[in-house]
């Protein structure tokens, strides 16, 4: 058989009476603690390791089986109260020594308050904004992608050759091949050198017509005042049928007279990018000296803004277009280099300095 459980029995009184003392003189250290100091003195004395409860604690196994579960009971019991009383002195002395530092301390009502310091807008982030709203208005739809993107996507759908210069290491930043590489019809990964990939992408996923800008942030290989290994660029794409040139020039001269004003002009010099052809460079009278010649524009009244062309018929083909049938163009512009003309920023890199002084010019 199994061994038979005590019978709970009550305390006796004197130990009732111990009991009772105990408390009473505990609660009263606690009531009696002036400060912090002072109570955290009676909580060691009471509730700490060697402290009267754990010494009350410790006399249960001496005691007759039958009154353990009673004097148990009230030995917690005890410690409950005092751990409330130690709670409550606790708060009282923060209160009272929050009292005395008010007390003590002269604020003078007329001192003006001081002002949260609002943030501001970054001027890229500004300029990538009022880009974006230009085209919408013009109907364009924005589209972003993938920053990490595949060589695919990035030169070869763009007709541009293996051995041509933008592939050079100096330029790209190339990523682990035994890690990123994608499928074998897409290639190395890389940081995108450009968002054109968007605008494979757009086109490989949906049928002309095509109206798209895609913004966003593209890396290379460039650190010196006029460049940095992360920037901005935003590149726009229309496909339909019977698009032309001429609908091309008339866009991007909206676009110029829309963001830097009414009255600046727009000059198309031909010139080469592998993804388009014709193509062009797109240059403006000068916004800081109107057109007359300074040392911003080098004394020629014009500065270069952006590239664009007629998409070359290979990117057609690349994504399952035909070239016969639809016609289309691309641009591509840098965020940070229009911001600089929009503000008379003569560094590219004061952009990237966090400094709040700069930017709270803007």
């Amino acid at each position: 058989m199994g061994k038979k459980e005590a019978t709970p029995s009550a305390l006796p009184e004197e130990l009732l009476r111990d009991l009772g003392s105990l408390r009473e003189g505990a609660l009263a250290d606690f009531l009696a603690a002036g400060d912090e100091k002072a109570l955290e003195h009676a909580r060691i004395a009471h509730l700490g390791m060697k402290g009267t409860v754990t010494r009350l604690l410790d006399r249960i196994p001496k005691l007759p089986p039958e009154q353990r579960r009673a004097f148990g009971a009230k030995a917690n019991g005890i410690k409950n109260d005092l751990e409330k009383a130690y709670e409550d002195g606790k708060a009282k002395a923060e209160r009272a020594q929050l009292e005395r530092e008010l007390t003590g301390e002269r604020l003078d009502v007329t001192i003006p308050g001081r002002r949260d310091r609002l943030g501001r807008r970054h001027p890229v982030s500004r300029t990538l904004q009022e880009i974006c709203a230009v085209f919408a208005r013009l109907g364009f739809e924005t589209v972003t992608g993938p920053e990490i993107e595949l060589d695919y996507y990035n030169f070869e759908a763009l007709n541009i050759p293996p051995d041509h210069p933008a592939r050079d290491m100096q330029d790209t930043f190339y990523l682990d091949p035994a890690g990123l590489s994608g499928p074998a019809s897409g290639g190395t990964a890389i940081l995108r050198t450009h968002t054109s990939p968007v605008q494979i992408r757009t086109m490989l996923a949906r049928k002309p017509p095509v109206r798209i800008i895609a913004p966003g942030r593209v890396y290379r290989c460039d650190s010196d005042v006029t460049h940095t290994p992360m920037f901005h660029q935003v590149e726009g794409l229309l496909v339909d049928k019977g698009v032309t040139f001429a609908e091309l020039k008339g866009t991007l001269d909206a676009f110029v007279r829309a963001f830097f004003g009414a009255d600046t002009r727009t000059r198309f010099r031909p010139s080469y990018f592998p993804f388009t052809e014709p193509s062009a460079e797109v240059d403006i009278s000068c916004v800081l000296c109107g057109g007359e010649g300074c040392r911003v524009c080098k004394r020629t009244g014009w500065l270069e803004v952006l590239g664009s062309g007629m998409v070359h018929p290979n990117v057609f083909k690349a994504v399952g277009y035909d070239p016969e049938v639809v016609s289309g163009y691309a641009f591509g512009m840098g965020v940070e280099r229009l911001t600089m003309l929009r503000y008379g920023i003569d560094d590219l890199r004061t952009l990237f300095e966090n400094d709040a002084r700069f930017l709270e010019q803007f």
